[in-house]
């Protein structure tokens, strides 16, 4: 069963999933979309007669936990998953005990899941009072890359300040940038040579999540010009 909040980032997570879905043999009982935030009566009823294995959601954590939550009071047993948009330490406020077992992917892994993020954290958590989210160490990557790019732009060109475009094509020169994250390099088309996914499991009622598998793959090539 697949559930996505009609924003153009819920629907097209929640489309991708249920294609990939059907290549794999799996049975989609239904496909809903929802702007409800407070009461998912009308869809959990029957939803619950489906009796699905799995019940998959395309959208924020703020709508999601809530869903989740009425989920397991209505007695739906069903795995729960969803996107990067339910990795948010609000995700466990507003589910509380419900996340126990619910999935959710990430391009942004927690900050165990890399070896390079330790001194980073530590520094993030003397100087801000608290730990760093996945998002923050990814968002503090692309900081890095963007100044770095601008950087070398400018030596490159006697001083000369970069247009969006000169940034954008001096970024696609990186190579084997070292961030919090990892070595960081890009191809022409603006893509991480090599990017990981991560799937995580709530174990327990806190965040983030347990790794549970990360993949990893390059970078499709560039469509071929006509």
């Amino acid at each position: 069963q697949l559930i996505q909040d009609k924003s153009l980032c819920g629907q097209g997570v929640a489309n991708n999933f249920r294609t990939e879905a059907r290549k794999l043999g799996m049975k989609v009982l239904g496909y809903e979309g929802t702007e409800e935030r407070t009461n998912f009566s009308p869809l959990i009823i029957p939803l619950k007669a489906r009796n699905p294995d799995l019940v998959y959601f395309g959208g924020i954590y703020n709508q999601g936990g809530l869903f989740l939550k009425q989920l397991r009071e209505r007695g739906v047993k069903a795995k729960f998953m969803g996107p990067d948009g339910l990795d948010s330490p609000e995700m466990v406020n507003i589910g509380g005990g419900a996340v126990i077992g619910s999935y959710y992917t990430t391009v942004a892994g927690p900050p165990d899941a890399y070896s390079e993020t330790a001194a980073f954290t530590k520094k993030f958590t003397q100087r801000f009072g608290r730990k760093v989210e996945s998002f923050g160490m990814y968002g503090y990557d692309a900081t890095l890359v963007g100044n770095k790019a601008m950087e070398e732009w400018i030596k490159a060109n006697g001083g000369k300040l970069p247009s969006r475009t000169d940034v954008s094509t001096a970024v696609r020169r990186i190579k084997n940038f070292k961030g919090v994250t990892g070595t960081i390099q890009f191809d022409s088309k603006g893509d991480p040579l090599k990017a990981k996914y991560f799937v995580l499991q709530y174990d327990k009622q806190v965040y983030p999540g347990k790794v549970v598998k990360v993949i990893e793959q390059q970078a499709p090539a560039a469509p071929k010009k006509p």
